[in-house]
């Protein structure tokens, strides 16, 4: 999926919110800042992020 070139990295993450409103607080300000940022400060190319959301089948 991701096409990696020789000497690229491959990063994979996630977060646990405490609710969805936490969420949605988090999001907000991660898009604000993220609007201040030029292209070039970013520290991957956006045009080749994936995400996504999960769904929690089991809870242990």
């Amino acid at each position: 999926m991701m096409k990696l070139k020789p000497g690229e990295t491959v990063v994979f993450s996630w977060i646990v919110y405490k609710s969805r409103a936490h969420r949605d607080r988090v999001n907000a300000k991660v898009m604000k800042e993220m609007e201040k940022m030029s292209p070039k400060e970013m520290p991957f190319d956006m045009k080749r992020m994936v995400y996504g959301g999960f769904k929690v089948l089991v809870d242990i």
